[in-house]
C-alpha cells in the first residue's frame, strides 16, 4: 500500500453513527441530494450528492469545481457537523479545518464511483479523510498514475479512511456496494463523507 494510506475500522461506534445520520438528515433538508453530471458528456453520475461546509464540490458540463452555493437551490451549504470536524482534528492533525464535506449517497445495484483522484484543490499537503456509513463497500486503491493495478479494501459502516502523503494523489474509487448489509439508513444504501481542505491556509501564526 502507498504511504499515507490508512484505514481505521470501527472508528465510529454504532451510537456515533446513528447520531451522525440524524445530523446529516438536517443537512439534506437544507441542501437536498441532487444527481451531478459528467463534464462535456452530461452523463449522470450513479450516485447522488450534496455538501456541507464553506465550499461544495460539484460536477456539471462545465467541469469540476468548488462553489459556495448549492447548484439547485442557490443557497449556501450548511455547516459541517461538529463530530465530523472532531474526526478531522483527531485523525489528520492538519493545521487548518476542512472546507468541504462532500456527501455521496450510494443507493441501488449500479451505484459506484470510477477511479479518480482528488485534484481540484489548491492544497495537496492536506490529507483527504472519508467516513463510511451504511452498506459495506469495496474501495479500490490504485497508484498515482491512471490505469495501474489496484488493491481492494472492504469498508464497513463506521470506517474512517485517510489519503495522505504519497497516497494523497492516488487514483481510487468504489467498485461495489453490498446492498442490504446495513440497516443504518432508513432508505438503505451507503453514505460516504469526504473531507477536504480546498485552499492553502495562511502561513501566519497567532
Amino acid at each position: 500500500m502507498l504511504k499515507g494510506f490508512k484505514v481505521i475500522p470501527d472508528y465510529l461506534s454504532a451510537s456515533a453513527q446513528a447520531e451522525l445520520v440524524i445530523e446529516l438528515r438536517r443537512i439534506v433538508a437544507q441542501a437536498p441530494f441532487y444527481r451531478p453530471v459528467m463534464p462535456k458528456s452530461g452523463r449522470a453520475f450513479s450516485v447522488e450528492m450534496t455538501n456541507s461546509g464553506p465550499l461544495g464540490w460539484m460536477s456539471d458540463k462545465a467541469g469540476y469545481r468548488y462553489q459556495a452555493t448549492h447548484p439547485v437551490t442557490g443557497e449556501p451549504w450548511p455547516a459541517i457537523p461538529e463530530p465530523v470536524l472532531a474526526a478531522w482534528d483527531e485523525l489528520t492533525g492538519y493545521r487548518a479545518p476542512p472546507e468541504c464535506c462532500l456527501i455521496n449517497l450510494y443507493r441501488g445495484e449500479k451505484a459506484r464511483m470510477g477511479q479518480h483522484r482528488d485534484a481540484d484543490e489548491e492544497d495537496f499537503d492536506a490529507p483527504v479523510l472519508s467516513l463510511s456509513l451504511g452498506d459495506t463497500a469495496t474501495f479500490r486503491l490504485g497508484s498515482t498514475t491512471r490505469g495501474g493495478p489496484t488493491k481492494s479494501v472492504t469498508l464497513h459502516s463506521g470506517t474512517a479512511l485517510i489519503l495522505g502523503g504519497e497516497a494523497r494523489m492516488a487514483y481510487h474509487g468504489i467498485s461495489r456496494v453490498m446492498t442490504g448489509t446495513s440497516r443504518l439508513l432508513s432508505g438503505g444504501g451507503r453514505l460516504n463523507l469526504t473531507l477536504r481542505r480546498v485552499t492553502k491556509p495562511s502561513n501566519t501564526t497567532p
